[in-house]
């Protein structure tokens, strides 16, 4: 693999992270959002910064495929040994209503696996860069994972918990991406999801979390492949290491109980 300046990466990142902004300031009234399908919301400022992105990172690296959330029907090139997996905007729905908790994604693929990662969020003033086997860091300063070893009371993104459960909410960004960079900076124990999932929502967040210590796999467990031509994962499961068991146990009573499938 030919020398990749990874610091051109991050200032891509930052410059889409800017134009993503220019478009939050108008706010909804002046932005043109709709719904790609039920639930899924997209506006025009995701399709710019898309089109930026891939403009770009197609320059520095053109032998590079493409998988990203708003041109992922065309693949181009998904598959390959390298290949950008990237989402706009993570968090289209904080980010059309006016909150933080949204940011750009850009990971860089060898093979199957994310070697490199940056979320930038403007609205946060955070930028997250992780490099495999190397480092990673929120605004240069490095991150060590959570390392809670007690489920019961362990942090996690939400709204609200039911009290039963016996585990402390903690701030929700919209955001899959930051969800999983919280658990990087030992700011949440745990954040799972069992739904179908995209890379472009969890590639740049991954080696950003296993390189800081964190268990990083599908929600059920399973070692996540990247640079599929589907795109697709079966949810996600981010934790300290030594929750992960007690996690994995727990998602596959809850998946088996709700007849969750594959």
């Amino acid at each position: 693999m030919a020398e990749i300046d990874f610091d051109r990466v991050v200032a891509i990142a930052r410059a889409g992270g800017t134009l993503a902004m220019r478009h939050w300031a108008l706010g909804r009234k002046e932005s043109n959002i709709w719904e790609k399908s039920p639930g899924q919301v997209v506006s025009d400022a995701d399709l710019a910064v898309d089109r930026f992105l891939r403009t770009e990172l197609e320059k520095l690296v053109p032998s590079a495929g493409w998988l990203s959330e708003e041109t992922h029907i065309d693949h181009s090139g998904a598959g390959d040994e390298l290949t950008w997996v990237v989402d706009p905007i993570d968090g289209t729905k904080d980010y059309v209503a006016g909150k933080t908790g949204w940011c750009v994604s850009i990971a860089l693929v060898q093979n199957d696996a994310p070697i490199f990662g940056v979320l930038d969020a403007p609205a946060m003033k955070e930028t997250w860069v992780a490099k495999a086997g190397s480092h990673t860091e929120v605004n240069g300063r490095s991150i060590i994972a959570t390392q809670r070893a007690q489920y019961e009371g362990c942090r996690i993104p939400a709204e609200e918990l039911p009290p039963e459960l016996k585990l402390t909410a903690v701030p929700k960004p919209n955001s899959i991406a930051l969800r999983m960079a919280m658990v990087a900076d030992d700011r949440a124990d745990v954040v799972a999801s069992t739904r179908w999932g995209h890379e472009w929502d969890i590639a740049a967040a991954h080696v950003i979390a296993a390189e800081a210590g964190a268990s990083v796999t599908n929600a059920l467990g399973e070692t996540l492949v990247y640079n599929g031509t589907h795109g697709k994962a079966l949810g996600v499961l981010c934790c300290s290491q030594n929750l992960y068991e007690e996690a994995v146990a727990r998602i596959s009573k809850y998946v088996s109980d709700n007849g969750a499938s594959h």
